[in-house]
């Protein structure tokens, strides 16, 4: 048994293919429809003795044994005005199936082509509703179904080889590969083109993201520059244009009554920042207005650091290991005017961070303000997975610490304003309570500016020779 396909535009001229290349006695397999028109597969058991078949040669073709009839042939199916409905090709090669089935006799042998015809179409499905279905699948259908047959001509057919398969991933690789190439090239020749008109813009840009802010940012911001400006007016404009950006709070925490929580990845500063906020509203209001509780099971002695500072300051500090507790602790101090939790620290791909959050969704806990307490020397991608690895729960604002530790400031303070972050504090160093300030946008993009020209410009480095063994 052999298999071919063949194409026409209409059913009509793909029968006739098949008549005129295979003969009377091909079998249609199944149908589909495709771009073109319709694709037919039949089947036949050798290679027809004429390749070029006459409408005069049908009917010797056709021709039967005495006493005998023989399964329907192509030429009976279609005729000379063959139907070009596929159901009723299909109803007639069934109805043929059955009358040979009735009216063969034990005593007569069956021919090959019968045998095979038989064979085939015990595994199809002539029934109304599979017609019915074959002629109104749309082409999608079809493309997927292409290779449903059954397991024993699949396997004859063999149309898809793994060696082709494998070279066809290769050849897929090869030009992902190249319009990666491509596209570097092209984003290589437009930056060399915006240099030629715009030669100070793009210089800016470069001194923008030395500074440590990000590209996206920096070329929003060069958008606004007017083109007449010189370099010197431009660079002045770009740091009060990022300053308008950068959205602070103010004196939010130390002003206001309630719980505020602070929250951060480990090693920030959480809880010398929580003595520090403490410490200042003591001052401010009197001790006894002030108290804090750390959740901080995590960490030795998290609770022995904080009661030592609630000594020196003279405030109360309570402890709370489950969600419970701390909101019967926040009813307890609810008489406090300020009430600052010292979270546990927990890096941004730790499933208890997620556990932590929780916490505070507690429905009988009160409205508690978080706070996100991150390093201001962080890297801008790890500052990225931070925030955004605390989107379920909404931040009142941010505190950068350890500014004193920089060498580039411009990462914090893009981050902030792409996330549309609130700046509220910032600390410079582990004095309590001296070293923590209030949050000012001129202040911070000057400090970063600063930085910049100390660290970032290549006549201020310093030797650059690696070092080698």
């Amino acid at each position: 048994m052999k298999i071919r396909r063949f194409f026409g535009k209409d059913m009509r001229e793909a029968l006739s293919q098949v008549k005129a290349e295979l003969g009377s006695d091909a079998v249609i397999m199944s149908n589909r429809k495709v771009a073109d028109g319709i694709e037919l597969v039949a089947a036949y058991d050798k290679e027809p003795e004429a390749k070029l078949f006459t409408p005069k040669a049908a009917p010797q073709a056709a021709a039967k044994t005495p006493g005998q009839k023989a399964v329907p042939s192509l030429s009976e199916i279609i005729g000379d005005d063959g139907p070009d409905s596929l159901k009723a090709l299909l109803e007639k090669q069934h109805g043929g199936k059955a009358q040979t089935t009735n009216t063969l006799q034990p005593d007569q042998p069956m021919s090959a082509n019968a045998k095979h015809a038989n064979e085939i179409a015990s595994h199809l499905d002539f029934s109304e509703a599979f017609i019915d279905d074959i002629e109104t699948q749309s082409p999608v259908e079809d493309s997927k179904n292409q290779h449903a047959f059954p397991e024993h001509q699949a396997s004859s057919m063999g149309e898809t080889p793994v060696s082709q398969s494998a070279e066809l991933a290769q050849i897929k690789e090869e030009l992902a590969s190249l319009r990666d190439v491509l596209q570097y090239q092209v984003a290589d020749l437009m930056e060399a083109k915006n240099k030629r008109q715009k030669p100070v813009h793009q210089y800016l840009v470069t001194r923008l993201t030395d500074m440590g802010l990000s590209s996206a940012l920096a070329t929003q911001l060069i958008s606004y520059t007017p083109a007449h400006y010189n370099e010197r007016d431009a660079w002045v404009y770009l740091l009060n244009l990022l300053a308008n950006r950068i959205n602070v709070t103010g004196n939010d925490i130390l002003s206001s009554q309630g719980a505020v929580a602070l929250v951060g990845p480990t090693g920030t500063g959480k809880t010398t920042t929580v003595a520090k906020l403490a410490a200042r509203y003591a001052q401010k209001y009197g001790a006894e207005s002030v108290a804090m509780i750390t959740i901080d099971t995590y960490r030795i002695a998290a609770y022995e650091q904080l009661a030592t500072y609630g000594k020196i300051i003279g405030c109360t500090v309570r402890k709370a290991q489950t969600s419970e507790e701390l909101a019967d602790l926040l009813f307890q101090l609810r008489h406090k005017r300020l009430v600052l939790i010292d979270t546990a620290g927990f890096s941004q791909r730790d499933s208890r961070l997620i556990k932590q959050i929780k916490q505070f969704d507690n429905g009988q806990m009160p409205k508690v303000k978080k706070y996100l307490v991150a390093q201001a020397n962080t890297q801008y991608p790890a500052l990225q997975r931070i925030i955004q690895a605390y989107d379920d729960i909404e931040l009142s604002g941010c505190i950068f610490t350890k500014l004193d530790e920089c060498y580039s400031l411009g990462e914090v303070l893009s981050a902030a304003v792409e996330y549309q972050l609130p700046v509220s504090y910032v600390t410079d160093g582990q004095k309590v309570p001296e070293d923590i300030k209030i949050a000012e946008a001129k202040s911070l993009v000057s400090a970063a500016a600063k930085l910049y020209k100390k660290y970032g410009l290549n006549h201020t480095s310093g030797n650059n020779a690696i070092k080698t063994a």
